[in-house]
């Protein structure tokens, strides 16, 4: 993609977008809720779509000039059913945090119960923490993951709803490396006459192509990322029963936001028709191999594992064990400088503070679309290693970047 229309009017501008699309190509992504998009579906979401206003749905606009973003936004729609099965989709969502912000308006009122799991052993801000807006604005409180096996007790999930009686259980993740037992969940809805919502924002994409379970069909409500392992347009969705339509469109529009962003919307269906080809699930298959691959080379070089292992894109380490003067900060910043780019992340029975903790967490999207394959994760694995042993040692760092930069220059990104 050339940017010489941008340098014309600012060069700032376009020296900053040139050097991140060199900074993708020459480092190795891992941060486990990003992905590499293809050049189709940047065309789209960078098309004149953005120039159109297109409040309310298709055949119901408050705007004229919205035929082709009527066909955009229900191809987008008709793509997503397809490929989860849902019977309602609502792709307007900007985020998957505006997603599940669109189901609690549905559903809830100021002062409502929520039952999620912590943030710091796997959950996300947008499921109650209490610096987000569902913090603030219902009653929450957190289930956790099994302090010794790592894994979501689902006795004590169905117990603790009983006990707290919550009008909605949120099921789903964002540093869980296992697969979710979605019936089982819902039947600690069900117990207590609560809904269910499912966060699926991180495996879209491994739901999708049935490399894991769904919980479409058996959650009220599914929300999730387009722009994860789905690899599509960057914004959000909502998936529900036909039941609950009306109540989650009018939450999102006008509920919850104005326009939606049509040239997002676009990116969307481009990223849902590539992921509704055949290849898209020998992709989803290599990712979550790439990730067993990765998180079997961790534990051969001493790493501790959160729950042992993973079923899904992603690997949690705990370095309170392997590395306890190392914090996920300190990897987090020797990695980056190798050009390893990941998150440090806060772990079960986190001992340390939220902006340095104890853990890292690593995921294999991005470099399954690069192509690697089991061998590069486990020479990516040896690399991510010998830094974390070694923070701090030159060294070491100057012989893992010229691994890095091969890697990078046999399987680049974007041309």
């Amino acid at each position: 993609m050339s940017y010489d229309e941008v340098r014309e009017v600012d060069e700032a501008v376009a020296a900053a977008l040139e050097g991140e699309r060199e900074r993708q190509n020459d480092t190795l992504a891992m941060i486990a809720s990003e992905n590499h998009v293809s050049e189709a579906v940047l065309e789209a979401q960078g098309s004149e779509l953005t120039n159109k206003y297109a409040e309310g749905y298709p055949g119901e606009r408050y705007y004229g000039g919205c035929e082709f973003a009527d066909e955009v936004e229900t191809l987008a729609i008709e793509r997503a059913k397809a490929l989860w099965g849902a019977e309602h989709v609502n792709v307007q969502p900007h985020s998957g945090s505006s997603a599940n912000l669109g189901v609690y308006l549905a559903v809830l009122e100021p002062g409502d119960k929520i039952l999620s799991l912590d943030l710091t052993h796997g959950g996300h801000l947008s499921h109650g923490h209490q610096a987000n807006f569902a913090g603030q604005l219902f009653d929450v409180e957190h289930y956790e993951v099994d302090a010794e096996t790592g894994y979501l007790d689902y006795e004590g999930i169905r117990e603790q709803a009983e006990e707290f009686e919550p009008d909605i259980v949120v099921s789903g993740f964002s540093a869980y490396p296992r697969e979710v037992e979605w019936e089982r969940i819902q039947a600690a809805a069900d117990a207590v006459d609560a809904y269910h919502m499912a966060d699926i924002a991180h495996i879209t994409g491994l739901v999708a192509a049935d490399v894991h379970s769904s919980p479409v069909g058996v959650a009220d409500f599914v929300t999730g990322s387009t722009h994860k392992t789905i690899r599509a347009g960057r914004g959000g969705i909502i998936m529900c029963r036909e039941e609950y339509a009306d109540a989650v469109d009018s939450a999102v529009f006008p509920g919850a936001q104005g326009g939606p962003l049509m040239h997002n919307i676009a990116g969307k269906a481009v990223g849902f028709e590539e992921a509704l080809q055949p290849e898209f699930e020998e992709y989803a298959e290599q990712v979550v191999e790439n990730a067993e691959v990765l998180a079997e080379t961790l534990q051969g070089h001493g790493f501790s594992l959160v729950s042992g292992g993973t079923d899904t894109h992603l690997v949690l380490a705990d370095l309170r064990e392997s590395h306890p003067d190392t914090t996920g900060g300190d990897a987090e910043e020797a990695l980056e400088e190798v050009g390893i780019v990941l998150n440090a992340n806060t772990v079960p029975g986190e001992t340390r503070s939220a902006f340095n903790p104890s853990g890292i967490r690593a995921g294999t999207p991005c470099l399954t679309t690069r192509g690697f394959g089991p061998e590069e994760i486990e020479i990516v694995g040896d690399c991510i290693a010998k830094v974390v042993d070694n923070v701090g040692d030159e060294e070491v760092y100057a012989e893992v970047s010229e691994t890095v930069d091969e890697l990078c220059a046999e399987y680049p990104v974007y041309g």
